[in-house]
């Protein structure tokens, strides 16, 4: 399983590989883009995918390969 996540952190929007941060500095919608990207690529690897983005407020939305949410 591999782990991308969008969060805020230090004031900037920040993208996590399986905990580590990979890029920082960018605004949300490019943060996003970017984690929905690498999620994409290692799904056509054959992994596993869990994506998790943080809303505005704090709130955590996840999304799991194969289209499954929580």
């Amino acid at each position: 399983m591999v782990q991308y996540a969008v969060t805020l952190k230090d004031g900037d929007w920040t993208v996590f590989k399986d905990g580590e941060p990979i890029e920082r500095g960018l605004t949300r919608s490019a943060a996003i883009q970017m984690a929905k990207d690498l999620a994409f690529e290692a799904e056509e690897r054959g992994d596993n995918v869990e994506l998790l983005i943080q809303g505005y407020y704090g709130d955590m939305s996840r999304r799991l390969s194969g289209g499954a949410d929580d």
